[in-house]
């Protein structure tokens, strides 16, 4: 079956949202009594979801800490930091001919979906999206594989239609529960053996390489 409908991730595959993202996270640590130095990595946290996240950089299993801590993330991040992100070349000019060659757009990210749409807005490129999906602020389908099962049953979409676009593991995994073969772009920030264990139907280095990679795969699909 050809490929109809692209599910497309956010962080880290349309944006880069590292600015924003890392400096809301050190304002929660500061606001916690529990600031990082300058040389913490921060970058693994781009992706999953963040109350675990924040959970490690905490070294806690309190749930109710973690939960301090997204709330003192989300003070900063809903403000300023969601806008201290750049989409990445071509970004737009790829998502608009890939709607006028009849796709489906559909945006699968982890991050709550009221930051996602201001995100999209802001920079333009929710005209090219038939939906916008993302989590709960409670929580909800932070988990890709949930996410994209909603997706699916929300949109009533076949899995063998479609195909998933995502910088990290979680990205593959979770379209891989799903029976959805993905796309993994390697300019985000999976790592090359991250991206390499998880096994994605192939790789592109820049986002415009979408436009052909999915036209080449509907050619293999309809020869065989």
């Amino acid at each position: 079956m050809t490929i109809k409908n692209i599910l497309i991730d956010l962080d880290g595959t349309l944006t880069d949202p590292k600015t924003g993202i890392h400096g809301s996270i050190r304002f929660a640590l500061q606001k916690l009594g529990q600031p990082l130095t300058d040389d913490v990595d921060l970058d693994w946290t781009i992706g999953p979801p963040l109350k675990a996240s924040l959970a490690k950089l905490l070294n806690t299993q309190d749930d109710e800490l973690a939960e301090q801590a997204l709330l003192a993330y989300r003070e900063r991040f809903s403000v300023t930091g969601l806008f201290e992100n750049e989409v990445y070349p071509s970004v737009a000019e790829t998502l608009q001919q890939l709607q006028a060659e009849g796709y489906r757009l559909f945006l699968a990210t982890a991050k709550p979906v009221v930051f996602a749409k201001q995100i999209l807005a802001h920079f333009k490129l929710d005209q090219y999206f038939t939906a916008i999906y993302g989590s709960e602020l409670t929580g909800e389908r932070t988990n890709k594989a949930d996410l994209i099962a909603y997706i699916l049953e929300q949109e009533h979409l076949d899995a063998q239609q479609c195909i998933m676009v995502g910088d990290r593991q979680y990205d593959i995994i979770g379209a891989r529960v799903n029976g959805i073969e993905t796309i993994a772009v390697n300019y985000g920030y999976g790592r090359a053996d991250e991206l390499a264990q998880a096994q994605p139907l192939t790789q592109i280095s820049q986002f415009s390489q979408l436009i052909a990679t999915v036209a080449e795969l509907n050619a293999e699909r309809k020869v065989s």
